[in-house]
């Protein structure tokens, strides 16, 4: 074990030196062992023999050589246990020492790196509960301090680790949190702190290298960062791709934040040796481990799992392995992969009882199914717990109503159901192609072999078992590979996919989604639609409307079980092959397993796990057929070809009777297959392709090659496919059977690994959905920089900002739900969308009339006027259109944004009604799909832009309470201006203009006129929220005499003495007194002192307004045109880039809404 250092005077004395280096020293105590040390030896034994063991000195110790003194480093009581330290040491500490130059330095960091693993090994080791309570609460105070994070941060774990900053490591703190990794070090005075946000990592990777045997690279779009020497490297980095997955999700699915928030939080007791978080982000993994092994539905959680052994009776053998319980099922897998695994229902269990123990078979366990089929199990460590879970979980089950299905039957026992017709339908037209002699040998051919196949499985089901209980091994995949004889296929595809475990517990399901889709219409029906027709077109059994009807009814009911996906091209092809061989609810069932569980993320709208596994099928291939890679690469190749192979599980690219065992082995052994395959092509080809000129020469090759793929077994009649039709007139390729293709993709790929895969995927999604991300922010800056003086590399940086802010609301909370803020599957502009309480943090840091305690106001006008469909929430096109009238804007524009945003709700957009109308249609259509059409929201969108430009006459009037809110934020605006006093003066000139202005167009208003204008300019829509209707609503006290003005504060009701502070404007004199204007001052009208009087009678605000009174935009314009100080203020330009950089600058110090992408490291002496 590690001790704290401790200096050692006499280094030689009562030791002997086994091993040394030029830094440390390992030494054993004399008197211990063979070889004690002679006389001294002995007596050194003795006396540590006969001391108190509390006194007894441990037999070795390793020691760090300073200039002066030695210090303890390791102690252990074992030879294996000090020779682990020592190389560990020698491994992961001497290289990085020797670039030091000075030896204080060396001790500093040596140092610094025993404490670190120390506190590491107390906090996961034999400390008390409390202890371990206390030092973890310690650890989530220091993070929140030093990174300035809020208590939604959550916390997950902290590691020891040095962090390489240039040529110098730097020892200290690595910060795992939910949305950011954080390190922290300070050493010899000098301080270093980093954040990266999950959500920005684009690459996050293990490597070893010469000088850092082990090391964690993470990578984003500015900068790469090194980490290294970790007390344990594995479980470091398998939370943090834990983590970097979660951001991951939260990018492509708005579900992910709902993940995020039903993490627990930290409780007064959290378990020892880790924090809550991380024991649940462990469950999590395993869980997910579990489902992927045994093909289990997506909710299914692992309760525990167990060694033992299960007695195989097809071969008289206890097979060692793991037993996993969870809610619903039990589970077995051998500890060799292939030798057998088992899955048990709990709804097909019916008995589960302890056996009597022997020699032979100690603890054994016995579970009897409904097919009177019984596993034993035994050396089960804990029995009687694992049976008193068992029982509890069976309660459960038993509680529940299950739709209970036999599979014995053969798809053909059945006239009525649609599966079944659609697959005798293929028989009816062979009549027509072939002569009755020609038919009636080849039908005895291949019937022979179906027959031997249909007799090789009947006697594999009887030594075996049938069903979902059944042992499955080695002999299983074997006559998988001979191929699945056609009577047969629906069947064990529903078994070896999981499909038959959803189906029988959710009884009735697709008939009501069927039910409740149909004469709905969508997008998703519409494309659809489109797409019957094209599924399999030269199949006959959808050259007629009952397979047609069939497959539209399967695809609908899956686009509205789940929206997020709906429909994307290539379902209908994979779907109309289920239905082949499966009844329409089983093919339904098929399709949930493959587009949510087996090919997840392969048909939404962005197909990012097609692209994933292209990127996975890249990397296999640069190391499985290293001389065609680059060849490929430089054609593009495998990235055009991959995706329809993937896609379509061949089924494009391939005969029908030969692709449909390609889709066998996919269902037995998951996505491995299609890589081998994928592989086993390239391979077959590589002479040919390293002769490619181009990539369409390629194309071809691979083409013909796949067209010549035969299944001669098959008792379907040869189907053509498009993909043949559309290769060249040369010569054809010779015939390739598919079995021996698949046999040979085994041969010599068959050792790529399923968890080697997830690694890959790991890597490649970051690449991925960063790329998408990337992309996103390239569609959105080219859609809007012809509407904006903005440049391309300002509008990427405001972008940058937008999306950060947004996701830090949706992390820590906000008074609206992220989920309806953030959804990826909306067009670009619309996929990050922003709040009232997010647009105030940016209005503060990014707008230039943003100034003091009225900005939040400010903000909120600005908002109200952006925010077009009034849905409470502004995209970046909207946030970009009011920030470029205030930087870019004339002063035209700019007084009319700042007239605009003073006009209440009801009168404000009297302009730009069609604009509105458009705009709200367009959020409608969006809302109303599940998956949006781009077209048509582009289209609406250049209905939007085309609107006829406003006129000055078609502004509505400004009425007198918003006249005087108008006044408060011009007199907030200039607050720390080099010209405050002169605007002020300008500001109080304009005013008094303004109010008598006012006065005099009360003369030449109608009343009728008058009664229309009130009502239209106190209409508030109801959907304001109370808040806004504050803000907007002004009051104070009425007085019905003469046309000139004074200012009060509101606080002058109260208290008599507060209006000595103000001074007077008279009706005689445009001069103003401002030095003493608080920032809560209105405007009222008064004839003269002694209206001050009047007003400090204490009436409510409200009967102040004079609701005649109004003035014009033209009015303000012309008004504001007499003040030059007003003019060049307004007309001043506005450098946007010293604004963004104080942006991030505000961030990196620590924002109260601190959502850093990724700072550089920041040093202070």
């Amino acid at each position: 074990m590690w001790v704290n250092p401790e200096e050692v005077l006499l280094a030689s004395a009562l030791w002997m030196t086994e091993r040394a280096n030029p830094y440390f020293i390992l030494q054993k105590r004399k008197g211990h062992g063979d070889g004690g040390g002679g006389l001294a030896g002995l007596l050194v034994g003795t006396l540590d023999v006969v001391l108190d063991s509390s006194a007894r000195v441990a037999p070795y110790r390793i020691l760090y050589q300073t200039p002066d003194s030695l210090v303890y480093w390791s102690i252990g009581s074992s030879r294996k246990e000090i020779t682990e330290n020592w190389e560990w040491l020698e491994q992961n500490l001497l290289q990085t020492l020797s670039i030091f130059e000075n030896e204080n330095d060396i001790t500093t960091f040596v140092k610094g790196k025993i404490q670190g693993i120390i506190a590491e090994y107390n906090k996961s080791h034999d400390i008390r509960e409390d202890d371990d309570t206390d030092k973890f609460k310690e650890a989530i105070a220091k993070f929140r301090k030093l990174f300035v994070m809020p208590e939604e941060e959550k916390l997950v774990n902290y590691y020891s680790c040095s962090y390489w900053k240039g040529k110098v490591p730097r020892q200290g703190w690595l910060y795992l949190s939910i949305n950011h990794l954080c390190f922290y070090s300070y050493l010899l005075g000098k301080e270093a702190k980093l954040v990266i946000r999950w959500a920005d990592v684009t690459q996050l990777e293990k490597n070893a290298t010469l000088l850092l045997p082990d090391m964690v690279l993470v990578s984003t779009r500015c900068s790469e960062h090194v980490f290294s020497v970790f007390r344990n490297i594995n479980e470091t980095f398998k939370l943090m791709e834990q983590l970097a997955n979660i951001a991951m999700r939260q990018l492509l699915d708005n579900k992910g934040f709902e993940q995020d928030r039903c993490l627990p939080k930290l409780k007064k007791k959290s378990p020892k040796k880790v924090s809550a978080l991380k024991r649940d982000l462990d469950a999590r993994a395993k869980s997910e481990r579990y489902r992927a092994l045994f093909r289990l539905p997506k909710d299914e959680k692992l309760d525990g799992h167990t060694d033992c052994t299960l007695w195989t009776p097809f071969n008289k053998m206890h097979i060692l392995g793991q037993m996993f319980v969870s809610t619903n099922y039990i589970c077995f897998t051998s500890k060799e992969e292939t030798v057998c695994s088992l899955i048990i229902p709990l709804r097909e269990v019916t008995i589960v009882e302890k056996a009597d123990s022997c020699n032979v078979l100690p603890s054994p366990l016995s579970i009897s199914t409904k097919n009177k089929m019984t596993f034993l199990f035994a050396n089960l460590k804990d029995r009687d717990f694992l049976v008193q879970r068992i029982s509890d979980f069976l309660q459960q089950t038993t509680s529940k109503i299950y739709f209970e299905r036999e599979i014995t039957g053969s798809l053909s026992s059945s006239d009525d159901e649609v599966g079944t017709a659609l697959f005798s339908y293929i028989s009816t037209c062979e009549a027509e192609v072939r002569t009755a002699d020609e038919w009636c040998s080849l039908y005895s051919c291949f019937q022979a072999k179906e027959f031997l196949k249909e007799q090789a499985w009947k006697n594999h089901f009887t030594e075996y078992g049938q069903g979902v209980c059944m042992y499955r091994t080695e002999k299983t995949k074997e006559l998988v590979l001979q191929g699945i004889p056609e009577n047969m296929r629906g069947e064990l595809w529903l078994l070896f996919s999981g499909a038959i475990n959803e189906m029988a517990t959710h009884p009735g399901y697709y008939e009501d989604l069927v039910e409740k889709s149909m004469g709905k219409y969508n997008l998703a029906t519409e494309e659809i639609e489109r797409d019957l027709h094209r599924s399999l077109p030269e199949h006959p059994a959808f050259q007629n409307e009952m397979g047609i009807a069939a497959l539209r009814r399967v695809l609908t009911a899956y686009a509205f079980r789940n929206p997020n996906i709906g429909y994307c091209q290539a379902m209908n092809i994979v779907t109309s092959v289920l239905l082949l061989y499966a009844k329409e609810e089983e093919a339904f069932w098929l399709l949930v397993a493959l587009c949510e569980r087996m090919l997840p993320d392969y048909y939404n709208t962005r197909v990012v796990g097609a692209l994933v596994d292209q990127g996975v099928f890249e990397e296999l291939a640069h190391v499985c057929v290293p001389q065609l890679y680059d060849c490929m690469q430089a054609l593009s190749v495998i990235s055009t070809i991959s995706l329809s192979w993937f896609l379509t599980l061949f089924l494009s690219v391939m005969p029908f009777e030969s692709a449909v065992v390609v889709v066998d082995c996919f269902f037995y052994e998951g996505i491995k297959v299609i890589f081998q395959l994928a592989l086993s092509v390239l391979d077959a080809n590589i002479h040919q392709l390293l002769s490619c000129k181009d990539d369409g020469e390629a194309m071809t090759i691979l083409g013909r090659y796949l067209d010549s793929v035969t299944n001669k077994d098959s008792t379907l009649p040869p189907i053509p496919h498009l993909h043949s039709l559309l290769t060249d007139n040369g010569e054809p390729h010779p015939e390739v059977d598919i079995f021996k293709l698949v046999r040979s993709s085994y041969e010599k790929f068959g050792s790529i690994r399923a968890d080697v895969i997830e690694q890959m995927r790991f890597k490649q999604r970051l690449r991925v959905i960063q790329a998408i991300e990337d992309t996103t922010k390239r569609n959105v800056v080219r859609t809007i920089v012809t509407e904006t003086p903005f440049s391309i590399d300002e509008l990427e940086e405001l972008y940058t900002l937008f999306k950060a802010e947004h996701l830090t609301s949706c992390y820590w909370g906000s008074t609206s739900n992220p989920m309806s803020r953030h959804d990826p599957s909306l067009p670009y502009l619309e996929q990050y969308r922003m709040d009232l309480e997010q647009f105030k943090v940016l209005f503060a840091l990014l707008f230039p009339w943003a100034c003091g305690t009225h900005t939040d106001d400010l903000a909120l006008r600005v908002f109200r006027l952006l925010d077009h469909n009034a849905d409470a929430l502004i995209n970046f096109r909207e946030f970009i259109s009011g920030l470029s009238v205030l930087c870019h804007g004339d002063l035209m524009e700019k007084l009319k944004f700042l007239y605009k945003i003073h006009v209440l709700p009801g009168g404000c957009k009297r302009e730009n009604k069609i604009c509105l109308n458009v705009q709200h249609s367009v959020f409608c259509v969006v809302k109303k799909m599940h998956t949006p059409d781009y077209r048509t929201y582009m289209r609406l969108w250049n209905q939007e832009t085309k609107a006829k430009l406003e006129n000055m006459k078609d502004l509505p009037k400004l009425n007198q309470s918003q006249f005087i809110e108008l006044c408060k934020t011009l007199y907030n605006m200039f607050s720390e201006d080099p010209s405050e006093q002169e605007l002020y003066h300008a500001t109080a000139t304009v005013t008094s203009l303004l109010l008598e202005m006012g006065e005099v167009g009360k003369l030449f208003c109608s009343p009728a006129r008058r009664t229309d204008e009130e009502d239209e300019d106190e209409r508030i829509p109801p959907s304001r929220s109370k808040q806004e209707r504050h803000h907007l609503e002004d009051s104070s006290p009425k007085d019905s005499a003469t046309s000139s003005a004074m200012l009060i504060s509101d606080d002058e009701t109260k208290d008599d003495t507060s209006v000595s502070s103000y001074s007077v404007l008279s009706a005689g004199s445009h001069e103003l007194q401002c030095e003493d204007i608080a920032e809560d001052t209105v405007l009222i009208r008064s004839g003269s002192a002694a209206a001050g009087h009047h007003g400090r009678s204490g009436l409510p605000h409200s009967a102040s307004i004079d609701k005649d009174w109004a003035i014009t935009f033209e009015q303000f314009l012309a008004s504001v045109l007499t003040e030059q100080a007003l003019v060049q203020y307004l007309e001043k330009p506005v450098e946007i880039a010293a604004r963004i950089t104080n942006a991030k600058n505000v961030r990196k110090v620590g924002h109260q809404h601190m959502s850093v992408s990724d700072y550089e490291i920041s040093l202070s002496g």
